[in-house]
């Protein structure tokens, strides 16, 4: 029943305090003063004026290099600090809750300000533009006292406000910004030069004795070069990015240096980006000013390059700052800022350019996150909020946005109430009863849609997820990752064609429009693919198989990790929490050449949600706590391994050969297991997993069954405990849809069935073993007239509906004498949550968090819905079920913990159906063979 409620959640960074403005536009150099005032009052008796003394009050006065403020009189100290900023904010008019003006407004502002910037009060504050003021002031020849109206465009914030009131188009267009500021410029043409030639503008007017006389003084002795790490990014991709050092002086222009670098004249040809990386960063990007006369031609230049200027267009660098860049382009960390009057300056490397790049990919953005470059990858799936390690979707999805000049992602919720009841159960239409006649509390369920749009407000991506979520959070976040799992799907592929965007997307429940798509995202194609390593990746792929492909098919590669070290027996399961020490190197075929690329003596994640490079978890999955294990790993883009790795010629010379490979050194330290296991284990002695195989095992030797297949096998723990004990069994198999599973199940069960041929007597009889990885919803001939079959905690992993199909495919074509089926119930879990809080504040959290017993649980049924799913599948088929259960007592309240099915055929009439064979063989073993 829908309840009508839904909320639009924007990816909005909350509305600054007027204290973080002031302290985003000067940093260090505000600095606040508070002192206390006494409140003296009279005491109210007529003919007395005795005062007394009340209550503090607080007055805050606010420095700043332009000006100072002082605030009103307030209670509380933090309140006159608020009360000083806003006024300051206000004086210098970029108070955000301000009306904006109007272009007519903003163009006598513009003029004022500009005017402001070139007085003498401001040549001695400390502000980017005063820096490059002092600058000029001490170019030499013609140059003398010219700022490049760029600089003034870049570096005051303040005008380039006002120009985007003027002109809304100048925030994609910086040259329309210095057009506008010549323009303001003439309106002061009594004290402003402009010159056309050098795009630079002057005052006309010297500044006084004394001012010049502070500035030399404050600058003496300060001549000597600076060599600045920076980065050189050709306009050719042909040409290799490479590393430069710029030789900078602290009371020279440093944008004449950049200009000669580039082959320019002087500083005005230089243009500047936006700030690239960290908030804090004054890394930029600097290019060439386009070839033209005058500003305006330079403005329609700009704007109309795709076709003029196609030859000079600098992919990587506008890929890089969302900017039209034409020619080379330098990366540098420099500048004056709004902290100090000194050149700022920081080195800039291959590693800095290459994490810049890995910033711009869903990937890239957690791997940074996490602080793993080479070693973490983005989980495939959104798992408990403790468990996830890195940045949040949610977060990822609007970093991403913001680096790629998206519009902030709009979350769309919707809550509505549902009353669980099973499929085909006599009480699914009827009154909102349980079996004691109690009303049904509803339950209220979330479904969230996620819109992608550009800045121009054109749809891009939507993603509607069918499947609804307890927790609001949970849905948003799900949502997110859909949304990251198809975008990396594109970075990772890169010439993914129209049809193959709509095919990969609906798997994912998501809507691409191509067209928009692929015109916001047409310079990733260039720039990406020429990082991918050849051979690492296979170009064809089907849709969203893509990547399970690719993450799954790991059976023969794990095979080779070679694992030291005494095994503890604590071994790591699907929803373990593990913490691992790992190093990884670069390694050159057939060369004792080794480079390290990448270590953490302590690296968290959980198994089974995809949070690593598939082949290391797969190696670890294999080791028990305190084993080592080395791993030999194709390698991924070489981006990658560049923004991991610290500036080795070393490593680029090994990249270049084509023959290298990643050598993995990794250490299990501990290992957390599951929150279900947790809970099971604290009530149970012996723990409820081992109850059900033991369980299980019973009936098995019971039945004297020729043949068993378990559905499900996972690791493989019920056909490997199969083996420990004498039994009638001369054929086993097993079914999973985990590779990684298998693999662990082929490698344990090839090891023990070897060991029973070298035993006289052998301690089983079995003959032959087989491996299948496949669905078991889906029909496989091989797997017809089974003695028994077993389907162990297994299908509350699917939706209810599949559970209701499994149910018949395996017993109408499969057709197993006996079937055991287990699953949790569903009333049993408020004890099995009890047993593992440790204080009554945690309860909240732990009830909510473990509403089901595992995370993966798609549902869990009470004793009556299994029940009702049992009987029904029963008198169908004509089997006979009967009831029972591990853990607890099924006498009393709340019955077993795991409520377990035994079906039994009641005739040995089979259904007549085709042959297929829908799974894969992934290991086979045959006494005879091995022999």
């Amino acid at each position: 029943m829908e309840t009508g409620k839904s909320s639009v959640i924007v990816s909005k960074k909350p509305t600054p305090t007027p204290k973080s403005i002031i302290h985003q536009k000067f940093g260090s150099t505000a600095v606040y003063r508070v002192e206390e005032i006494q409140d003296y009052t009279q005491n109210g008796c007529p003919g007395l004026c005795i005062s007394q003394k009340g209550p503090c009050l607080y007055r805050c006065t606010l420095t700043l290099p332009e000006c100072s403020i002082v605030s009103d009189i307030c209670k509380r100290k933090k309140d006159a600090e608020q009360s000083a900023a806003e006024k300051a904010i206000e004086k210098l008019g970029i108070n955000p809750n301000k009306d904006n003006p109007t272009p007519e407004e903003a163009w006598g502002q513009l003029v004022n300000r500009l005017s402001y910037l070139f007085s003498d009060e401001f040549l001695s504050s400390v502000h980017p533009v005063s820096g490059h003021l002092r600058a000029a002031l001490q170019r030499e020849g013609h140059l003398n006292g010219f700022v490049p109206v760029s600089a003034i465009a870049v570096y005051d914030a303040k005008i380039c406000s006002l120009c985007k009131y003027i002109k809304p188009e100048v925030e994609s267009n910086i040259l329309l910004v210095m057009e506008l500021i010549h323009r303001a410029a003439e309106k002061l043409g009594g004290s402003m030069l402009f010159s056309e030639d050098h795009l630079s503008l002057k005052k006309l007017n010297a500044y006084p004795p004394e001012t010049m006389q502070s500035l030399l003084k404050s600058e003496s002795g300060m001549g000597e070069s600076i060599p600045i790490e920076v980065i050189r990014i050709p306009s050719s991709l042909k040409k290799t990015v490479e590393p430069m050092i710029l030789n900078a002086s602290v009371n020279g222009y440093y944008l004449d240096v950049i200009a000669c670098e580039l082959g320019l004249r002087d500083a005005s040809k230089v243009l500047i980006s936006r700030t690239l990386g960290r908030a804090s960063s004054e890394m930029r990007l600097y290019y060439c000013i386009p070839n033209a006369k005058t500003l305006s031609q330079l403005s329609q230049c700009h704007t109309n390059q795709t076709g003029q200027l196609e030859g000079a267009f600098n992919v990587r660098a506008s890929y890089l700052c969302g900017q039209d860049i034409c020619g080379d382009a330098i990366l540098a960390s420099l500048g004056y800022t709004w902290r100090s009057i000194d050149l700022f300056h920081e080195a800039v490397s291959l590693r800095t350019y290459y994490r810049l790049l890995a910033s711009k990919i869903p990937r890239g953005i957690y791997k940074l996150s996490r602080e793993a470059i080479i070693a973490a990858e983005l989980p495939a799936v959104f798992t408990i909020r403790s468990n996830w390690k890195g940045s949040f979707p949610k977060e990822i999805l609007t970093v991403f946005c913001r680096q790629h000049r998206l519009s902030e992602p709009i979350f769309l919720c919707n809550s509505f109430e549902s009353q669980p009841a099973l499929q085909g159960s006599p009480d699914s239409g009827g009154d909102k009863t349980n079996g004691n006649d109690q009303p049904t509390v509803p339950i209220v369920e979330y479904k969230c849609v996620v819109k992608i749009l550009s800045k121009c407000q054109d749809l891009i991506i939507q993603c509607s997820p069918k499947q609804s979520y307890k927790k609001e959070a949970d849905a948003i976040e799900t949502v997110a990752l859909k949304v990251l799992s198809w975008l990396n799907l594109f970075f990772v592929i890169l010439d993914l064609s129209a049809e193959t965007v709509t095919s990969a997307s609906k798997e994912l429940d998501i809507l691409i429009y191509p067209q928009h798509f692929l015109k916001e995202f047409a310079t990733c194609l260039s720039v990406h693919y020429q990082f991918q390593s050849i051979g690492t990746q296979s170009r064809s792929f089907l849709a969203y198989d893509y990547m399970n492909q690719q993450n799954n098919k790991l059976v023969d590669k794990v095979s080779s990790v070679k694992i030291g070290g005494r095994d503890s027996g604590v071994t790591p399961s699907t929803g373990a929490l593990v913490c691992i020490s790992y190093s990884i190197s670069l390694v050159a075929k057939g060369e004792c050449t080794k480079e390290y690329i990448e270590s953490s003596e302590e690296f968290e994640f959980e198994i089974g949600c995809g949070a690593v490079l598939p082949l290391l978890e797969a190696a670890v999955t294999q080791m028990s706590a305190g084993q080592s294990a080395w791993i030999n790993m194709e390698l991924p883009p070489d981006e990658f391994i560049l923004a991991a790795a610290g500036d080795s010629d070393t490593i680029v010379t090994l990249l270049s050969t084509g023959t290298c490979f990643l050598e993995c050194v990794v250490t299990l330290l501990r290992v957390t297991v599951p929150l279900e296991d947790r809970m099971e284990q604290a009530l149970f002695k012996p723990p409820l997993s081992k109850q059900r195989v033991e369980y299980a095992l019973q009936h098995i030797r019971q039945s004297c069954a020729a043949s068993l297949v378990d559905l499900g096998c996972g690791s493989g723990s019920l056909l490997d405990s199969l083996l420990d004990y004498p039994s009638s069994l001369e054929r086993i198999a097993g079914v999973d849809l985990s590779h990684k599973g298998l693999a662990r199940a082929a490698k344990i069960l090839h090891t023990k069935l070897n060991a029973s041929m070298d035993t006289e007597p052998s301690i089983n009889k079995v003959e032959s073993a087989v491996l299948f990885y496949g669905s078991i919803t889906n029909f496989d001939s091989r797997l017809r007239g089974f003695d028994i079959a077993t389907c162990l905690e297994v299908i509350e992993h699917m939706e209810e509906d599949e559970a209701c199909i499994f149910g018949n495919v395996v017993l109408s074509t499969f057709c197993p004498r006996i079937l055991i089926v287990s699953t949790p119930n569903y009333e049993y879990n408020p004890i099995l949550q009890r047993s593992t809080l440790q204080s009554p504040e945690e309860e909240r959290d732990e009830n909510q968090a473990c509403k089901f017993r595992n995370h993966d649980h798609k549902f869990e049924w009470t004793r009556e819905q299994f029940g009702h799913w049992a009987t029904d599948l029963a008198l169908k088929y004509n089997y006979s079920v009967e009831f029972s259960g591990v853990g607890g007592d099924g006498d009393k309240e709340p019955g077993f913990a795991s409520q377990i099915g035994v079906f039994r055929k009641k005739d040995e009439e089979f259904l007549i159906t085709d042959a297929a064979e829908s799974y894969e063989v992934v290991w086979e073993w045959n006494r005879s063979s091995n022999s």
